[in-house]
């Protein structure tokens, strides 16, 4: 990172830099200054050589949680940047991993035509490779390893004797479009890591075996999720994004009928603090980490696209998109005050579906999981 990018003290606080991790507790010293807690030979030690374990950390750790004292101290971005290094070894894989139900991934048979296009839609310049299922995979393709494959396809020998002069002595007619990936020789190999593995050591890991990507699998075997080095970088210098990355969906809107559209990935706190003191998520807030998980646990299911669920006080959350595994996009409003009207539901649906057009539907689900009485308990269709 170039220093010139650095605060100094008294400037704004840096934004998108991740939330620093608490060191644990510690025992604090007697009051002579001794920890009663270390072995007699740290103490002879340190009475001899005035040397303390672990008190390099401590002190930085000290200093770090201190108000800055003037310009030659550290800046609001140095602090958070220290803290969150400080704090990496106690994150681990499942803390920074993407969940099974996003990982975009190609099966070991599709076409050359076909993974540039899922390329294209995924944004990724890495796609998970595997066999029959994502349980079974094979490794992972880059976006370099297919482009390098396509320009040797169409590549012009130049003694061929070819009448048509191509740009750039290139053919892409002669690329083999159909061919399957699984004929191809660019599959690289890719590691394979529990949830449970401290986030700092997969990173040194990803450094050795010059890596980006990682599969996270469970005690059976299965595919859990997906860790990138980016992943890992982000925990410590906050969110990275490119000119090819789009704006970031994980927010909550205000709309002006005073009703609010959020992501399903929305973090829980960041909606609380939009929507206000009222939306009360109870003992939620230590089971579950997003929006869409919050009204999974509110039902005990996931909900279908269009249903209304019935949250805390006056607050209605309407399903705008969901699959069978999770939900996409939600609308929040209170009942008692600004109360959407049919035609406005059913276009937000649509909207949600991308544009498909399906029957407007009253569904409601109390936080118990039964239909409210006097609404239809007829469900929308599953995506």
């Amino acid at each position: 990172m170039p220093d010139d990018g650095l605060n100094r003290a008294g400037a704004e606080p840096p934004r998108n830099l991740p939330v620093p991790i608490a060191p644990p507790p510690s025992a604090e010293p007697g009051a002579n200054g001794r920890d009663f807690g270390e072995s007699w030979l740290a103490r002879v030690v340190r009475a001899m050589f005035g040397w303390k374990a672990g008190s390099i950390r401590a002190d930085l750790e000290t200093v770090l949680g201190e108000p800055p004292a003037g310009d030659t101290d550290f800046s609001l971005t140095e602090r958070t940047l220290l803290k969150n290094i400080l704090g990496l070894r106690e994150r681990r894989i499942e803390d920074v991993m993407v969940p099974r139900a996003d990982i975009v991934a190609v099966p070991h048979e599709v076409t050359i035509g076909e993974l540039l296009k899922v390329f294209e839609s995924a944004g990724h310049s890495r796609l998970v490779v595997y066999q029959e299922t994502l349980d079974d995979p094979v490794g992972l393709v880059h976006i370099r390893d297919v482009m390098a494959l396509m320009i040797k396809q169409a590549a012009v020998n130049p003694t061929g004797g070819r009448r048509r002069k191509v740009p750039a002595g290139l053919d892409f007619k002669a690329v083999d479009l159909a061919a399957h990936l699984s004929a191809t020789d660019i599959v690289r190999k890719l590691l394979f890591v529990p949830p449970s593995m401290p986030a700092i050591d997969l990173l040194a890991q990803m450094q050795a075996s010059r890596t980006h990507l990682a599969l996270v699998i469970d005690e059976y075997g299965g595919t859990d999720g997906l860790v990138s080095m980016e992943d890992l970088v982000e925990q410590v210098v906050g969110e990275i994004e490119d000119e090819h990355d789009e704006a970031s969906a994980r927010t909550v809107v205000r709309q002006y009928d005073g009703s609010f559209l959020a992501d399903g990935r929305a973090p829980l706190e960041d909606v609380v603090a939009s929507v206000g003191e009222d939306f009360d998520v109870g003992d939620a807030a230590s089971e579950v980490d997003t929006l869409g998980g919050y009204v999974v646990n509110l039902i005990g299911r996931v909900p279908v696209r269009g249903e209304l669920v019935r949250g805390p006080d006056s607050l209605e959350f309407q399903v705008l998109d969901a699959d069978p595994r999770r939900v996409k996009r939600i609308r929040i409003y209170r009942r008692a005050g600004q109360r959407v009207d049919r035609e406005t539901r059913r276009r937000d649906v649509d909207a949600g579906r991308g544009g498909a057009s399906i029957a407007p539907t009253t569904n409601e689900t109390d936080a118990a999981g039964e239909p409210q009485e006097g609404a239809s308990t007829r469900d929308a269709p599953p995506p």
